[in-house]
């Protein structure tokens, strides 16, 4: 990570160790222009923007990050010029910590991330990338989901040299015919028939914790994930389990979320409360299963507000890869937003019997929906929602095990004080909950 000395840190500098972080890699920080600064006062100075910066990361991953100083401005010193400063002991440190990572060589899907595309005359197209996983050979058929087509590999160079076939980590250029350059400038070529389409996905979200605003339900984010990049609205729901049950599936109930809560604890209060997020992608991407996204808000001008824009991350749990989701996936993701309405004691009928007001609607029937509802009145009894009363919106609960003595002398006081402030009216709470997806509106109430 090159960092101008003279600047140090700056807000798209903190963007890049974040995104360093997420993906857990390795870095080294060169401040360089070091020539900016005059030579009595450059070591002092290199000493202090690097203590500085190795303050600002005493709580991250790269707390023992290395720095380097450089200057890659040749020096006049009298009728000589003196070697780069730091340049050589740069190199040397990249020798000394340079490894091999690890890569998926004997996989059997093979995936080209594609970064360049033009036309060799005489030749054909050539696609420049990167082999991600897999082995490509001379004359397999290469896969172009996003084109919907399949070509044919003519040749493979690497270093300007032919090769008959590449692994995982080379760099290569492919060649291939009849295929106009300007219908793929990035992407992704793989193994005929193993990549498809993703319209959207679920991840577990992991909050970046420089990000400030608000993370809500509805609202839309920047989708980065591989070499694309779009928009994205988000659903946020909570596992309502034990957080050591908290693997997604689709066999299980969740609760929606209208915002991101930092500090939220799950419901055995041992640990914080786990959150997914349900990407809808506003176009159709190709990449690889059990991606990692990350989710930004590009719309902020950091320059301006000198805020993170990184709001939140997470591998891929599930891929949407139906274009029809709305109909064959969402309708099965059971995500339920809790509701209630509240009503007020009006009349006491008898012991097991009252009429209450104000919970629907003056000018609208109870719907059916409600009707035999479990409700819960303030003082304690739970009571049953059997029907409509007259025309004004007014239900009849009926109470089965009856009402309190305590409660009818309270509602008998409230009678005579409902002019005044002290009036406290007695509640009638229906709490229930309904599917987000479900088109049909249905109400499901808890046991």
């Amino acid at each position: 990570l090159i960092v101008d000395i003279t600047k140090g840190f700056q807000t798209q500098t903190a963007e890049c160790l974040i995104i360093a972080e997420i993906m857990q890699k390795p870095i080294m920080i060169v401040m360089n222009k070091v020539d900016l600064i005059p030579k009595k006062n450059r070591q002092s100075t290199i000493d202090k923007v690097s203590n500085k910066i190795l303050n600002g990361l005493r709580n991250t991953a790269f707390k023992n990050v290395l720095l380097v100083a450089t200057s890659t401005k040749l020096e006049v010193q009298g009728s000589s010029r003196t070697n780069l400063f730091g340049v050589q002991k740069l190199i040397n440190i990249l020798k000394a910590n340079t490894f091999v990572p690890e890569r998926s060589t004997n996989s059997s899907t093979m995936i080209l991330a594609v970064d360049h595309c033009f036309l060799v005359k005489g030749k054909g197209t050539v696609m420049t990338g990167t082999v991600i996983q897999g082995t490509l050979t001379l004359n397999d058929e290469l896969d172009l989901p996003a084109l919907k087509l399949k070509k044919k590999v003519k040749s493979i160079q690497m270093f300007k040299k032919e090769i008959t076939e590449a692994h995982a980590g080379d760099r290569i250029g492919v060649c291939v015919t009849q295929f106009n350059p300007k219908l793929l400038e990035r992407g992704i070529a793989c193994s005929v028939g193993h990549l498809s389409q993703m319209y959207g996905a679920v991840i577990r979200l992991n909050h970046v914790r420089y990000f400030k605003p608000k993370i809500t339900s509805g609202s839309k984010f920047h989708v980065s994930v591989g070499h694309e990049n779009l928009v994205a609205r988000i659903t946020l729901f909570s596992c309502p389990g034990p957080v050591r049950d908290d693997h997604f599936s689709f066999d299980k109930e969740y609760n929606y979320e209208e915002q991101y809560k930092e500090h939220e604890v799950g419901p055995d209060r041992l640990a914080k409360l786990t959150y997914y997020v349900l990407l809808e992608y506003d176009k159709p991407l190709i990449v690889m299963k059990n991606s990692l996204i990350i989710c930004s808000k590009f719309d902020i001008d950091f320059l301006l507000s000198n805020s993170c824009r990184i709001a939140f991350y997470g591998n891929s749990v599930y891929d949407i890869t139906d274009q029809n989701y709305k109909i064959t996936v969402l309708p099965n993701l059971l995500i339920f937003k809790e509701k209630q309405k509240i009503g007020y004691v009006q009349r006491i009928c008898n012991d097991k019997e009252v009429i209450a007001h104000s919970m629907f609607k003056k000018q609208n029937k109870v719907p059916e929906q409600f009707i035999n509802l479990k409700v819960k009145l303030s003082t304690g009894e739970d009571g049953v929602l059997e029907n409509s009363f007259g025309q004004g919106g007014k239900v009849k609960i009926g109470i089965p095990d009856g009402l309190k003595l305590t409660t009818k002398k309270q509602f008998e006081i409230g009678k005579l004080r409902q002019e005044s402030k002290m009036f406290c009216p007695i509640e009638v709470i229906l709490k229930f909950k309904k599917h987000i997806f479900d088109k049909s509106n249905k109400i499901i109430q808890s046991d």
